[in-house]
């Protein structure tokens, strides 16, 4: 414990604090991979926030919950999809479009559910591992759906590095015509990686309203979806920097409100501006470091496809 802070207990909660942004930043960071910048990240985490909530409330069961939110933002990533891939509309307007339209929505079928608490999500159980000291509140007490976020960081990483699957995706978002013109589905790849894209943020999302702030409230994710999109780019778009990034953000929202709550004479004001500064900061700098060499954005990133060229 340090100046009435407890350090485990700090770090479990940074990792609660942490999976709605880490969820998002790495469903955009596979978007992204292959070629498609989708602005409208923030649309979807609202959407699966609100959809999973309805979706737990009125079922009972979280479980389901956390899949309707996810079908909440696959829904809403199919929509940007079939905009930008199909009708070819700018990718730039369109997310920004699919933000407000999901902000919008959010709150007006969320109007019926303020003020309920959704049912709880238990926390998985360890047996004795649970009691250990510090290692036991840090890694093994915490809900299925942080160990998720964290597997799926991985299995990210080994896909795009690892699988055939990974490789046309890779290819598609450095050059959608040289892929097409080795017979790969440009569209499809594209359409599948934003579906998939949606689906974690929503899960996100529904992670805000039934774990992190159990309860719907409009506008909830307080801009959760931009700082994802953040960290995508600061990470250089590799799966590793934009686990440290989204467990940074995580990490000093957390501390500002223990330090809030531990009677530091520090404004509040300056205290809630802390994570994004800090976030947005450290991530420059590591980005700066790793400039020469490091890995750039895909080249046909925001770049529209057609199909008859």
């Amino acid at each position: 414990m340090i100046a009435g802070i407890d350090i485990a207990q700090l770090v479990a909660m940074l990792m609660v604090a942490s999976t709605p942004i880490l969820l998002a930043a790495t469903g955009e960071l596979v978007a992204e991979k292959a070629g498609v910048l989708n602005l409208g990240v923030e649309g979807m985490m609202i959407m699966g926030a609100i959809g999973g909530f309805a979706g737990a409330v009125v079922t009972g069961s979280p479980a389901l919950g956390f899949a309707a939110g996810a079908m909440a933002g696959a829904g809403m990533a199919l929509l940007f999809a079939f905009l930008t891939q199909v009708l070819l509309s700018n990718q730039v307007a369109t997310g920004l479009a699919l933000t407000l339209f999901g902000l919008g929505l959010s709150a007006l079928l969320g109007q019926s559910y303020q003020g309920i608490k959704p049912p709880a999500t238990e926390k998985l159980t360890f047996g004795p591992l649970t009691d250990l000291p510090v290692l036991g509140p840090v890694l093994f007490n915490h809900d299925w759906v942080v160990y998720l976020s964290l597997a799926l960081v991985a299995g990210v990483g080994l896909f795009l590095s690892r699988s055939r699957a990974g490789l046309i995706l890779r290819a598609v978002g450095e050059s959608h015509d040289a892929a097409h013109a080795l017979g790969y589905p440009v569209v499809a790849v594209r359409v599948a990686a934003l579906a998939f894209g949606g689906a974690l943020a929503g899960l996100g999302g529904a992670y805000l309203s039934l774990v992190r702030v159990p309860q719907w409230a409009e506008g909830m994710t307080a801009g959760a979806g931009w700082i994802a999109l953040a960290i995508v780019v600061f990470a250089s778009w590799k799966p590793g920097r934009v686990l440290i990034g989204a467990y940074l953000f995580g990490g000093v929202t957390v501390l500002q409100l223990r330090l809030q709550a531990a009677g530091f004479a520090i404004p509040v004001q300056l205290l809630s501006m802390a994570p994004y500064l800090i976030t947005i900061a450290v991530l420059v700098i590591i980005s700066a470091r790793h400039r020469r060499g490091a890995q750039v954005a895909p080249a046909s990133l925001g770049r529209v496809f057609h199909a008859s060229r």
